[in-house]
């Protein structure tokens, strides 16, 4: 419960003060409005006002001008004003009597119940929550930003967030399973047989992608064509193949092209296109047939792959040597393990070591100017 100096605070400023204010002489009552107040009995209802000259006779309606007409209230001394607050003073303890309380409410009083509609019933109730020191934390450049608000309570009925992230990644692996076991099968409808390329498709394009995701590379297209698939003359078979220079591979006889100038991969296998028309198209003109010219391979270096010897091959009658070998090594180590002539390493490095007699003290290393 609240403490008694407190409860009298509250009480103080809840009550309409009753003690009568001291009216200046000098000061004359004017009122805020020009509409006289009017009083009625008790049989008076609102909305029912009627004006003062169509009064009915059997009612009685009193109109007061102004406030100056009313009586004055005698004006009251300092002493008697002290007496009069002192007195209101030993009737508000009175009332907070719980017996008295308990009286009043036995004789069906009713009044303002103290602090009831209030909720101050703990000395924590009274206490004034001072300023949110969150808010001056964050500085004037915060000022109009969207306010979280406070951290919710944690009872231990949730997870916590490294579980959440453990929980949705085991949710993409149940939708990617979900789509192995469902989906997937379905593409085998799709699928067709491969047929390779005949000599009327001379030309390999290779497109580069990631799956969905964007990449600088996924604009490259790359082209690959056997100048010998496209019906050449040897004049013009061989200016090709000086006009495509180190773009040409003379151990796979393949010409190797690529473009990635452009946004995409339609335009860039465009290009690619019209290059290898104007290629051909410069190998077919007689005009010049580059003869003085002679081929260039210095660009291409073939690696060098090691091939196994042939005297390495495990051929039958190699094996049978290797048997018959392992089997005489093995003949002899019995021949000396039984004769004592094979050489025994511990054994050896037993006896090569100094002899130290049981219960010898050990030798103590000596401190010779600072060092051992």
């Amino acid at each position: 419960m609240a403490s008694l100096p407190r409860r009298l605070l509250l009480q103080s400023r809840k009550c309409p003060s009753r003690t009568p204010c001291r009216a200046s002489a000098k000061h004359t009552a004017r009122t805020i409005s020009t509409t006289p107040r009017l009083f009625a009995n008790g049989d008076f209802k609102s909305g029912s006002y009627t004006p003062a000259k169509a009064v009915a006779p059997g009612q009685q309606v009193k109109a007061v001008a102004s406030e100056a007409e009313s009586p004055k209230k005698p004006e009251l001394s300092e002493d008697e004003q002290a007496a009069a607050q002192l007195a209101q003073l030993v009737s508000d303890l009175k009332a907070l009597d719980p017996s008295a309380i308990a009286e009043a409410q036995r004789k069906g009083q009713r009044g303002h119940p103290f602090a009831a509609d209030w909720n101050l019933e703990k000395d924590e109730d009274f206490e004034i929550a001072g300023p949110d020191m969150r808010k001056a934390a964050r500085g004037f450049w915060a000022e109009g930003e969207e306010e979280l608000g406070p951290d919710e309570d944690y009872y231990g009925d949730d997870i916590t967030s490294l579980g959440h992230g453990e929980l949705a990644n085991h949710r993409m692996l149940r939708e990617y399973n979900r789509l192995t076991a469902w989906d997937l099968p379905l593409l085998s409808q799709l699928a067709k047989p491969f047929t390779p390329p005949t000599s009327a498709h001379p030309f390999r394009f290779r497109y580069t992608s990631y799956l969905g995701e964007s990449h600088p590379a996924i604009n490259k297209v790359v082209v690959e064509f056997d100048p010998t698939d496209l019906s050449l003359p040897d004049h013009s078979l061989f200016k090709l193949i000086k006009l495509a220079g180190p773009r040409y591979n003379p151990s796979t006889s393949v010409i190797k092209l690529s473009c990635e100038k452009f946004d995409t991969q339609a335009q860039n296998k465009r290009y690619l296109g019209e290059t290898i028309t104007t290629l051909v198209a410069e190998a077919k003109d007689t005009t010049d047939l580059f003869d003085d010219v002679p081929f260039d391979f210095r660009h291409h270096k073939p690696k060098k792959r090691a091939e196994f010897p042939e005297k390495w091959v495990l051929t039958p009658q190699r094996k049978a040597y290797l048997e018959r070998k392992r089997i005489e090594t093995a003949k002899l180590e019995d021949e000396r393990r039984e004769n004592g002539t094979m050489i025994d390493g511990k054994m050896l490095i037993d006896t090569s070591l100094p002899f130290v007699a049981e219960g010898a003290e050990e030798a103590v290393p000596l401190m010779v100017s600072g060092r051992r």
